[in-house]
């Protein structure tokens, strides 16, 4: 059994565990723009569904400084149970979702939602959100570029961390993969913890969004 895999209760209410407010975000948006949401119900603490299970990070032992116990001496048994039940039907459902838009013709764009703590190993995080990409620059460009136009907003541009095979999985993987526009876009958590704040970030995302899709259809290169 997984239980709280061996966390107390107020670990679990911590970045560790999950994206705090950004599914508030993901589903404003998805239903602002009538476009579909997929989210992962269990903590990446399981298995990070963002994390290639090859990774040694994607059941994480270790996470910033807290030991996960329920992760430690896990047979392989154990760890394939986990992909098995929770990041294969999780990454099987983006690609029948995928697979269906492209068979009936309808164009796609993949957005990541994430959020990131506003303090990492005592270090605070001066901006208040950051766009990601790896090798296509392409849509993450414009969306950059509309962020960076909301009034008072600091927007980085692939820091505190970049996007890469070895740190992403569902970029790589279904949008570069199938060359399609994409972009990851993180907030910082402590302007996500209640609802005015998922709904002001949520707005200012989704007005990103529909300039930088306009602007990539009128001209792609």
């Amino acid at each position: 059994m997984l239980a709280d895999l061996g966390l107390p209760a107020q670990q679990l209410q911590r970045h560790i565990a999950w994206d705090i407010g950004a599914l508030g975000v993901a589903s404003q948006v998805a239903a602002a723009l009538d476009a579909p949401l997929v989210a992962q119900n269990y903590s990446r603490l399981v298995i990070d569904c963002n994390r290639d299970p090859a990774v040694a990070s994607s059941i994480a032992t270790l996470s910033e400084a807290t030991e996960i116990p329920g992760n430690k001496d896990l047979t392989e048994e154990h760890r394939l149970a986990r992909r098995r039940d929770i990041f294969d039907p999780y990454h099987n459902h983006i690609r029948e979702l995928l697979d269906e838009r492209a068979a009936a013709g309808r164009p796609t764009i993949l957005v990541a939602q994430h959020s990131m703590t506003d303090i990492f190993q005592e270090a605070r995080r001066e901006m208040h959100a950051a766009v990601l990409y790896n090798r296509d620059r392409r849509f993450a460009r414009l969306v950059l570029e509309g962020l960076r136009h909301e009034p008072g907003v600091v927007v980085a541009e692939n820091q505190p961390y970049f996007l890469s095979d070895a740190t992403d999985y569902t970029i790589p993987r279904h949008g570069e993969a199938r060359n399609l526009p994409h972009v990851e876009i993180e907030i910082r958590q402590d302007l996500l913890l209640d609802e005015a704040g998922q709904r002001q970030w949520a707005q200012r995302i989704t007005r990103a969004l529909q300039e930088a899709e306009r602007a990539f259809y009128e001209s792609p290169g």
